[in-house]
């Protein structure tokens, strides 16, 4: 199986974080976004994953090496393919035409979920959903009572469904989904200038294809800082008895620890109440810091301050007694 992964947006929602670090490397819990997506979807699937395709924009070698990383890491081939203009979901999947063969995810890099469900390889593909309160602000589905897919609608502005597609398919055959994803490019079929990869489904169904949907128990978002935070705190609640939280390297001293927290290598603690639900990156120095419902990422240097709901880049310096913040890399706040 392969892993069709479209991350080119550079995250403007979740500035001035992602003007050094694109959005889907963000750290969740200690893992970029993407790495834990792939590893969400590799753990549901009955099949190897052979493959995953990351497709980017100009995020740098170093970006593209941890990319690569990450797919070595699950036993799988990884490729780099580039998206230079923003056309839509549809197009944003064709970038990796060259690989779209065989049994096929395609998982957009800015949630995650949790799920409790193998891939229904009966069916010609799976549609992962949620429901939602404003469907009018998502591509939905609507369902027969044999929970087959009969419509496939974008972003109704009357109410038609609230199973919100989340944007994460499994398609038996991704050379099916090429074709029809061709057809739209070749005959410019778009929305507001995007090609959208719901009317690609909906040319499939016409044709006979049967798709199901995969409803996930939790959907996650990694758009601004208020749901990263929160998307933080619930995967610290998953992963609290099957991942290590706080490396061996961790100093303390006159510290105490709320968990669930995740708490990185080399770092140090001195005064400090950390917790619940705080992250914290390899190399960072707190002092005298009470914090909790946060996230702090690398070699960033933070003393003297009370904290809640806030998001500290990498090689930040704080000083001061502000309560919330959202500080971006290699910037510094002294009182």
């Amino acid at each position: 199986m392969k892993i069709i992964v479209p991350m080119a947006g550079r995250g403007s929602r979740l500035r001035p974080h992602t003007l050094t670090v694109p959005k889907p490397l963000t750290p969740i819990a200690g893992k970029p976004v993407v790495q834990r997506l792939v590893e969400d979807i590799a753990a549901i699937s009955a099949e190897q994953v052979e493959e995953i395709a990351f497709i980017i924009g100009d995020f740098g070698k170093e970006t593209e090496k941890d990319l690569m990383q990450i797919a070595k890491n699950l036993g799988a081939k990884g490729h780099i393919f580039y998206q230079d203009v923003p056309l839509g979901t549809a197009h944003a999947i064709m970038c990796a035409k060259e690989i779209l063969t065989g049994p096929i995810v395609v998982a957009f890099a800015d949630t995650l979920f949790r799920a409790d469900f193998k891939l229904d390889t009966s069916v010609d593909g799976v549609i992962w959903t949620k429901k939602v309160e404003n469907p009018s602000a998502f591509g939905v589905v609507k369902m027969d009572e044999n929970g087959v897919i009969t419509d496939f609608v974008e972003k109704p502005q009357t109410f038609v469904s609230d199973e919100a597609i989340i944007g994460i398919y499994f398609f038996k055959d991704g050379a099916n989904l090429r074709s029809e994803i061709q057809y739209l490019l070749d005959n410019e079929i778009t929305h507001k200038g995007e090609y959208s990869i719901t009317d690609a489904l909906e040319n499939m169904k016409s044709k006979g294809q049967r798709f199901k949907t995969g409803v996930v128990d939790e959907w996650m978002d990694c758009g601004n800082k208020a749901v990263v935070i929160e998307t933080n705190n619930k995967v610290l609640s998953f992963i609290k008895d099957k991942e290590t939280m706080i490396h061996e390297s961790v100093v303390q001293k006159n510290t105490h620890i709320i968990e669930p927290c995740f708490i990185g290598e080399n770092v140090k603690l001195t005064n400090c109440t950390i917790g619940p639900n705080v992250s914290i990156g390899d190399g960072t120095v707190l002092e005298h810091v009470k914090i909790d419902h946060s996230m702090i990422m690398k070699n960033s240097h933070v003393k003297n301050i009370e904290l809640t709901q806030s998001m500290i880049g990498n090689h930040a310096k704080i000083d001061g007694k502000w309560k919330s913040l959202s500080l971006g890399d290699y910037s510094q706040m002294e009182a």
